[in-house]
């Protein structure tokens, strides 16, 4: 063998060594490196509502308002609010659709529209949690009637959530936004007469055998005045949780849980089937401490809500979710 090939067998010696020697340095890394990357994809930036997102929250539940009401179920209004909270959320680059579907009233059978956007979770077999707002208004309340705090304000302030977690980006859990139609009744409270929105949602979560860590109603919560209320049917581990997220962003002294109340609402649909749930809602919505005298009555107008007040339960809202994804 020539000095020449003695080298260049010499050099290929030294690279495989090197390989040999650089794969076993780093085989530690390269076995833990799938684990890291799924460490990686599970750690998912916190949910954050701004003072911006209240004031797209405002500025929606003015816009619902002053363009599609009134907005009673199973009427064209109805269908046209329907129709504009669609195009609104679409426009956050979320991925909403209708659900369009007939339930029987005491008025015959009707057509509803429930608004939907789904952010599927980065978890193999994630839960949902589900965030649901009604905006339809209560019927034959009298001419002027607006829904600006029984409606508008959390429809408004879902339409900004929707903003919060597409910047957020995926979470661990599945999160669904619903914008339900029909929970206001039209004569009496009943089997066939409100709720019909929810009913529908929580049976289609059922039907497709999806597993619902938590299904949360917000309700009137854009009032100046804010209090909300934890009613009793609640599921506890959610009152706990809701509860101490006030107290994280400051708020606890906006928030009681009241265990001599009890509040039908969109939430009740899921509690019927075994879900756990709770309802967030400001039940002293009136022209005093303590009263609820502007509810469903022409005084349940735009100058009753404001961005302060969808700051904080936007930020709760946010903070419970936070929560959810432990």
């Amino acid at each position: 063998m020539s000095d020449a090939e003695c080298r260049m067998s010499s050099a290929r010696v030294w690279r495989l060594t090197s390989v040999v020697l650089l794969t076993f340095h780093l085989s530690p890394f390269i076995f833990h490196l799938p684990l890291l990357l799924v460490s990686f994809q599970l750690q998912a930036n916190p949910i954050e509502f701004t003072e911006s997102d209240a004031h797209v929250a405002l500025a929606a539940a003015s816009n619902l308002v002053e363009r599609c009401t009134p907005r009673d179920a199973g009427t064209m209004r109805g269908r046209l609010a329907a129709n504009w909270i669609l195009d609104r959320v679409s426009r956050t680059g979320a991925d909403a659709f209708l659900d369009k579907f007939r339930a029987p009233t005491p008025d015959g059978e009707r057509t509803f529209a429930n608004v939907t956007v789904e952010f599927p979770g980065t978890k193999t077999n994630a839960a949902w949690i589900v965030v649901m707002s009604h905006f339809d208004t209560m019927p034959n309340i009298g001419d002027g009637f607006q829904g600006a705090n029984d409606g508008a304000s959390t429809s408004g302030l879902l339409i900004a959530l929707a903003s919060s977690l597409r910047r957020a980006g995926r979470q661990p859990e599945s999160i669904a936004l619903v914008w339900t139609d029909g929970e206001e009744c039209r004569k009496a409270y009943g089997p066939d007469d409100g709720f019909q929105g929810s009913r529908r949602l929580a049976e289609t979560f059922r039907t497709r055998q999806r597993q619902v860590k938590a299904a949360i109603c917000i309700d009137m919560l854009g009032d100046k005045n804010l209090n909300i209320t934890l009613p009793a049917n609640t599921t506890p581990i959610l009152k706990d949780i809701a509860l101490a997220a006030a107290k994280r962003i400051g708020a606890e002294k906006k928030i009681v849980y009241k265990d001599d109340i009890v509040v039908k609402d969109d939430h009740s649909a899921f509690l019927d089937l075994g879900y756990p749930s709770i309802d967030l809602i400001d039940f002293d919505f009136g022209s005093a401490p303590g009263l609820n005298d502007w509810w469903h009555t022409p005084n349940d107008t735009l100058d009753k809500i404001s961005a302060e007040s969808l700051l904080v339960s936007g930020r709760l809202t946010a903070e419970i979710l936070n929560a959810l994804q432990q």
